[in-house]
């Protein structure tokens, strides 16, 4: 049976009272700075109102509810085992991670560490947001290849105290047709897991239920943009891409601080599961060892209300007063990306990029009412689709951004791979059926249009001999060194008959046997090419080598074979010593 969070989202004054109380004091405690600013000012922890980081776009979990215990202010100091009997504090219990679910979290460390070094990503960080977003997996509820035993959904988003994200899997991932929920143990919607699901387990499929995939897709979501997680301004930019408040900030970040002081394995289902979410109306406050004192519970009860059925006067039978009648309820005001009707492209040019370079022109898409009016602050989603490796600035081939006060979201660049040929960019407006426009990209491969000889010394052999020195060349385009450029080397007829020569000086090839042309020859990443070895059958005389680029690129070089001059005097041979 599947595990459903709350479904109303309560934010009452003494749960904000509370829980603003609650951060201060392990930020002062515990994590001094971790949640403050760069003067290291605290950040304020009643808040929910996102920062200006996280207006980049989307989040990870449709701003699904969380849990919101905070973790104990003693840090942990685990013993490095522990004996069967001996009591576990409460410290040591919240700083023990299922072991399944740890694996997880370092083995999606150790590949981003590999694939974007530039991240930082601690997996301390995704133990984090994994305890916030379900528990370690509910405690570590998981099989031997780390899928959850029984899905793990949020509450529906259908605006109902919550996000209104309409569904766009078919009920695939949530079992849900109408609306979206957060599935899986990191709490991705299914748009979002859509793009970022990643195969961590190496088993042929990314599936959301699973810790490991869930693990590592949730690190390259992290680690896009280009953010750095060792430094304030990235960390804090990608948390809030995850869960777009103010209040889930401060709450990773204490989570992330105390795992960095200690944390240890334990069993697989053993795990500690919180007890507080955010939608559920109760306070956050520190998990405590079970010595400490109670703590005073804010005063919530309710004030006395008057006895419904008052004595009348008289004697008689008791009546209800009339009911007030009820006001009306004001008509449910449509979202932005409700009133978009179609996306409209906004001035993009044409996209074409020599391969291995980032496109000059970025794409621009216009979201519009039926009646053409701008709709600003609405998600758009820029997905590169076809047979490329071409990706968003950052590796991904997936953006989602914010339109601006014109209705206007303009892409990250495009960068291209070294595939070349057509691909397409389709767009969306995340949780709503529009109609939509696409782009056409072209990567074209790369070029020179200068080739020159890096040496002049003359090229000669006599007839059956090698060439004693090879023919290198420098490959430039507008200037600039052109690295990775094809190139096609041809021994030639003449200057104006480029068909291949049947006689004169040759290449050989793997067999040993002689060839005229070489093609699949790449100048290296400062423009240079050096060619093979040259030889010379016995045909004397003046012979053209030709090497070509794409983009023009032309050199012609010649090539002397002649036989050894009998008339030159020998050289004189020693004199012998008697």
């Amino acid at each position: 049976m599947a595990a459903h969070f709350g479904r109303r989202l309560s934010k009452g004054a003494a749960t904000t009272a509370v829980a603003a109380v609650a951060v201060a004091a392990l930020s002062a405690s515990q994590a001094p700075g971790a949640a403050g600013d760069e003067h290291g000012r605290p950040a304020s922890a009643g808040s929910s109102s996102p920062a200006p980081d996280a207006a980049l776009g989307g989040d990870a979990t449709g701003n699904s509810p969380y849990y919101t215990d905070l973790p104990p202010l003693k840090s942990p100091n685990p013993s490095p085992s522990s004996t069967a009997g001996e009591p576990v504090v409460r410290g040591e219990a919240e700083a023990g991670i299922p072991a399944t679910v740890l694996d997880a979290y370092k083995k999606a460390e150790a590949e981003l560490r590999s694939s974007k070094p530039g991240c930082n990503l601690p997996w301390q960080l995704l133990a984090a947001i994994g305890k916030v977003e379900s528990g370690q997996a509910r405690g570590g509820r998981v099989d031997a290849d780390g899928t959850t035993i029984g899905r793990i959904l949020g509450p529906q988003l259908d605006g109902n105290g919550f996000a209104l994200i309409k569904d766009t899997d078919h009920g695939e991932y949530d079992g849900n047709s109408q609306y979206d929920q957060a599935i899986g143990p990191m709490q991705f919607i299914p748009s979002t897991w859509a793009w970022a699901g990643r195969d961590g387990n190496d088993d042929g499929k990314a599936d959301p239920n699973n810790v490991y995939d869930a693990a590592l897709a949730a690190g390259h979501y992290l680690c896009r943009n280009d953010w750095d997680m060792s430094t304030q301004a990235g960390l804090h930019s990608a948390i809030l891409s995850y869960n777009n408040s103010q209040d889930y900030l401060n709450l990773v970040l204490n989570w992330l601080q105390y795992y960095r002081k200690g944390t240890h394995s334990v069993p697989d289902g053993t795990g500690r599961v919180p007890g507080h979410r955010s939608d559920d109306g109760t306070p956050r406050t520190h998990t405590t060892a079970p010595s400490d004192p109670p703590r005073t519970k804010p005063d919530t009860k309710p004030d006395p209300k008057p006895d419904p059925k008052p004595h009348q006067p008289g004697g008689g039978s008791q009546t209800p007063d009339p009911q007030p009648p009820k006001p009306p309820v004001p008509p449910k005001q449509p979202t932005p990306s409700e009133t978009v009707d179609h996306l409209e492209d906004a001035g993009t040019a044409k996209l074409t990029a020599m391969a291995g370079d980032a496109f000059d022109q970025r794409i621009s898409t216009r979201a519009e009412t039926k009646a053409g009016m701008a709709v600003a602050k609405v998600r758009v989603r820029f997905t590169i689709t076809g047979d490329t490796d071409a990706t968003f600035a950052g590796g991904e081939n997936v953006a989602t951004v914010v339109t601006d006060a014109k209705g206007v979201a303009v892409a990250p660049a495009l960068q291209a791979g070294e595939k070349t040929g057509d691909f397409r960019i389709t767009t969306a407006v995340v949780g709503h059926q529009v109609t939509n426009v696409g782009y056409t990209a072209t990567v074209t491969e790369r070029a020179a249009d200068t080739l020159t000889r890096t040496g002049d010394t003359a090229l000669t052999c006599t007839p059956g001999a090698e060439f004693a020195e090879k023919v290198q060349v420098q490959a430039t385009y507008k200037g600039a060194a052109a690295g990775r450029v094809a190139a096609t080397a041809t021994l030639i007829k003449a200057a104006d008959d480029a068909t291949e020569n049947d006689k004169g000086p040759y290449f050989k090839d793997a067999d040993g046997k002689a060839v005229r042309t070489l093609t699949g020859l790449k100048t290296d990443a400062k423009g240079l090419l050096t060619l093979p070895a040259l030889y010379a059958d016995d045909t004397t005389g003046t012979f053209l080598l030709q090497l070509t680029t794409p983009g023009g690129g032309t050199v012609t070089v010649e090539l002397k074979v002649a036989a050894a001059d009998a008339s030159a005097s020998p050289s004189p041979s020693p004199s012998a010593t008697s």
